[in-house]
């Protein structure tokens, strides 16, 4: 069912309804939803997309799940037994993507078990948005294919491929077949679909799932003791480490150390975009009252693009 409403205030930056009524009728829901195999979802998708390091990205997914399970450990609903769905994005650093599946699994197993809920938690994962490109967008169609080899390494029960043109097209037969031949490709030319876990006991992916797992559960340990994720959240302290984290990303993009093939390495000056654009591709600031300062997500390449978009003629 997907129902997110932490994943919600997070995003927004507001409760659908308030927190009371949200969890109310999350109670509802829960109860009467017993068909379903998956009710509630984790969406870590938009810590990636935000900038956050892999550490702190599985610790927010942790610490976000740990509030469902809170939850869930109240009188009322004590006796639900709820199976969490995690939604992901992988990222272009193809080693440390399997590793960082793999860590998670570990980490909610072991939170899991402390609340007696289902260990085996369900993984739906995604290509990042973060590195995503308008211009010499063809590049896109490399990047989510190695994205989506590195989610079914790690271990993803599903793997959403996005089409190459999704930041500025809407969605098109075209792009949409694309994206799935991709994964068919995978599956039917490159034989993935064959072993269920083809990185197990490599030493290098290994070591980097301890490391990530190791890290990640201090980040965690931190966030609880300074009152958990909620509460994090509404002091701004998850925002403002996202924010850090992003800005020493972009620095480094914008200095040439994290290249983008056909954005800030090799452009094309025949690249002229301002004619395709049905979406607008940038990230959209429209001012409201919030409870608190939602996390924004912001692709690499937002502001080197709007300058090349200005010089087009």
């Amino acid at each position: 069912m997907q129902i997110d409403i932490i994943g919600n205030l997070a995003r927004s930056g507001n409760w659908y309804h308030s927190l009371k009524e949200d969890h109310e009728i999350l109670n509802k829901l829960i109860m009467k939803a017993k068909g379903f195999k998956s009710i509630l979802s984790v969406d870590g998708t938009l810590y990636q997309n935000a900038g956050a390091t892999i550490p702190q990205e599985l610790a927010y997914m942790l610490a976000h799940a740990n509030e469902y399970l809170n939850h869930l450990n109240d009188e009322e609903n004590s006796t639900a037994e709820v199976q969490l769905q995690f939604l992901t994005a992988t990222g272009s650093n193809y080693f440390f993507e399997i590793a960082k599946l793999k860590a998670l699994r570990l980490l909610f197993a072991s939170l899991a078990s402390e609340y007696k809920q289902v260990e085996k938690c369900h993984i739906l994962s995604q290509p990042s948005k973060r590195d995503k490109t308008l211009y010499d967008y063809n590049v896109n169609l490399l990047r989510t294919t190695t994205q989506s080899m590195s989610a079914v390494l790690g271990g993803a029960d599903e793997v959403y491929n996005s089409p190459y043109d999704a930041i500025y097209h809407k969605n098109n037969e075209f792009g949409d077949r694309i994206a799935r031949n991709q994964l068919l490709v995978l599956k039917n030319e490159s034989y993935f679909d064959k072993v269920s876990n083809a990185s197990d006991g490599a030493y290098y992916i290994e070591t980097l799932t301890q490391q990530f797992a190791e890290k990640a559960l201090e980040i965690f340990k931190e966030i609880e003791n300074g009152g958990g994720f909620l509460k994090q959240l509404k002091e701004g302290i998850i925002q403002r480490k996202i924010a850090e984290s992003a800005k020493k990303e972009q620095e480094l993009f914008d200095a040439g150390k994290i290249t983008l093939i056909g954005t800030n390495k090799f452009q094309n000056p025949e690249d002229r975009m301002t004619n395709d654009l049905e979406l607008y591709p940038f990230l959209k600031m429209n001012p409201r009252k919030t409870l608190l300062q939602p996390i924004l997500e912001r692709r690499l390449s937002e502001k080197l693009e709007q300058e090349r978009l200005k010089t087009e003629q």
